[in-house]
């Protein structure tokens, strides 16, 4: 009895030891990221929103030790890339940049497959860039004073152009009517370019563009460049004035995209994810860059990117509302 009992102890201390051994070999959770990234962009590869990611991805890629990949998912003006990250593994190996669309306007004028508020981290990046109203040649005005006099004699008889029922250049014209007391009419396209070749062909009359692509047109004197949308003038083209100082107000609709991740991200991979970008945005070459393409970054923390977001689909609410905007 006694030689039984002794082999089983025997047994049992060695299985504990060999248990023991087993988890002490098996290797430490590898540090935050371990592996590639995916960085999805809501919209084709190309525009402004992909310059932004690839930009970005390439630094954070510097600083992670890790690629970065962007992957363009196109569809539904972005709501499509966005329910994709809203539903991704919570683990900090997918990202989205959040574009002004599909956060801010869209679930104010449709049912979404997600919510901005609940389903989405902020990651502190975030860049903004305004537009430049431009006419066709043929309307006979050379600043927004006159066009605002020509509209108001000819109610009707203008139209802007947009990239889409809903977009925020849509949002734009609207805001414009609103505060200069005119009647314009709206024409939508599938997208900025198109809306910008009508313009261009006399087809449309007005449109609020980005600044880069619309510049070269005015300088060339295809366009007629009466007013920029920002604050204060753009460096890259000093010469033309903004709304504001033409006394025309509370017309900004810029474009505003942000870093997010799925919400319930691990904190050690949110806040190392967040380091970085403070890191890249401190990086003058990675500031001058954007700036070339009239887009500025800064460091917006996740508080208050939450209350911007709330009073920006607040904004945009009342003017959907009022000018009875539906989703195409």
């Amino acid at each position: 009895m006694k030689t039984a009992a002794l082999l089983v102890t025997f047994v049992t201390v060695a299985a504990s030891a060999l248990a023991s051994a087993a988890v002490l070999a098996q290797p430490a959770e590898s540090a935050f990221p371990s592996r590639a990234l995916r960085f999805l962009v809501p919209f084709a590869p190309g525009g402004g929103n992909d310059f932004i990611a690839r930009t970005l991805a390439q630094r954070l890629s510097e600083g992670l030790g890790q690629p970065v990949l962007v992957d363009n998912r196109a569809g539904g003006g972005g709501l499509f890339a966005t329910e994709l990250v809203a539903r991704a593994q919570p683990d900090g190996y997918t990202l989205l940049l959040g574009f002004i669309g599909p956060l801010s306007i869209s679930p104010t004028m449709q049912k979404v497959n997600y919510d901005p508020m609940r389903d989405f981290i902020s990651l502190d990046f975030f860049a903004t860039s305004y537009h430049l109203l431009i006419a066709h040649p043929s309307v006979p005005v050379k600043t927004v004073k006159e066009l605002v006099a020509h509209a108001r004699a000819n109610p009707g008889r203008l139209n802007y152009a947009s990239s889409g029922s809903g977009a925020n250049l849509h949002l734009s014209g609207e805001l414009f009517k609103m505060a200069t007391g005119t009647d314009l009419v709206h024409i939508p396209y599938k997208g900025a370019g198109p809306a910008a070749a009508a313009v261009l062909a006399g087809e449309a009359q007005l449109l609020f563009s980005s600044i880069t692509a619309a510049l070269p047109l005015a300088r060339a004197g295809r366009v007629t460049a009466l007013a920029m949308t920002s604050p204060k003038r753009s460096p890259l083209a000093p010469e033309v004035p903004t709304l504001n100082e033409q006394g025309i107000f509370n017309v900004e609709v810029p474009s505003w995209y942000t870093l997010m991740a799925p919400a319930k991200t691990p904190r050690e991979a949110a806040e190392r994810l967040r380091a970085e970008v403070r890191r890249v945005v401190a990086i003058a070459e990675f500031r001058d860059t954007l700036a070339k393409q009239a887009i500025d970054v800064q460091v917006m923390p996740q508080a208050e990117f939450t209350a911007f977001l709330k009073a920006d689909t607040a904004k945009y609410a009342a003017v959907v509302k009022k000018s009875k905007i539906t989703a195409e």
